[in-house]
């Protein structure tokens, strides 16, 4: 049975820095999504790794901000989120699938996705 653990959320005043983790068990993965749901907004996506040639990709409103990485060896994701803005506040979700994923619209999908952590609170204030 797969699990999905996150973890590293936190309060940060803007310009601060967070570090989250998803750690995987009960299967090997070497590709995660993050996505993440503020209040009263639908869930968007963040960032995801290898899922096309081991390429990151990243929605325009983190990109230069947050890196994407995976420890292969650990069987973890992580995502590194510096520069925080307020407008960063929200659940953070790690989420992955077994398979592929082929497109662009698929990747940011959530319903495309098998596996997801819990969410870890990330709080940003001004």
């Amino acid at each position: 049975q797969v699990h999905m653990v996150d973890s590293g959320g936190g309060l940060v005043q803007a310009g601060g820095s967070l570090r989250l983790s998803c750690a995987a068990s009960g299967r090997t993965f070497s590709s995660y999504t993050w996505f993440r749901q503020a209040p009263t907004k639908e869930r968007e996506f963040v960032a995801a790794i290898g899922w096309r040639a081991g390429i990151t990709t990243y929605a325009d409103s983190v990109k230069g901000r947050f890196t994407i990485s995976t420890d292969n060896a650990k069987n973890t994701g992580s995502l590194q989120m510096n520069s925080l803005k307020p407008e960063d506040t929200a659940v953070y979700y790690c989420a992955t699938k077994r398979g592929p994923i082929y497109s662009a619209y698929d990747l940011r999908r959530p319903g495309t996705y098998d596996y997801w952590g819990q969410g870890t609170q990330v709080t940003v204030s001004s």
